[in-house]
């Protein structure tokens, strides 16, 4: 049975699952906006508005819980002094998951995470745009690029 199985284990042990949770919210808290896969985005989206709540509270003992999580005090200290205050009249839903194509490599769906009331640069797209101009186009299939390449021989042979 499946109850209180809620845990995306994202294929490591707990120590590890730990870790890249909290590398990944500090390049969130960093960057503002991540590119990663489609299943460590939706594991990562709880853990950070998370910590947007409690850097929202801004008393010391969130930021001694923040600390012993993240491990970074200078991410610590950009969260509690621009991250949070940034969206502090929203009630929840601090994080906007964006779909893009599949990575060319191994065709891993892939995302982007980031912080919906984030001071957004004016040089800097949208991530919208960004997931239109990243959609995968399918590659023909080989034999008929083959096939194609074999005709154009045929046809410079035969002029």
């Amino acid at each position: 049975m499946r109850h209180r199985s809620k845990t995306v284990k994202l294929k490591r042990n707990a120590s590890q699952r730990r870790a890249l949770l909290a590398n990944l919210a500090c390049n969130l808290i960093e960057h503002g906006r991540i590119k990663t896969t489609f299943g460590k985005a939706k594991a990562l989206r709880p853990v950070a508005e998370k910590l947007i709540t409690l850097a929202k509270r801004d008393d010391l003992h969130s930021r001694r819980l923040a600390i012993a999580f993240l491990r970074q005090k200078e991410t610590v200290q950009k969260l509690f002094s621009e991250t949070a205050p940034a969206s502090k009249d929203r009630q929840g839903g601090y994080c906007r998951i964006t779909k893009l194509g599949a990575r060319m490599s191994d065709s891993a769906p892939m995302a982007i995470i980031e912080w919906v009331d984030r001071i957004v640069a004016p040089d800097e797209a949208p991530a919208e745009e960004i997931a239109a101009k990243e959609t995968v186009e399918t590659p023909a299939p080989k034999k008929a690029a083959k096939k194609k390449a074999a005709e154009e021989v045929v046809e410079v042979a035969g002029e």
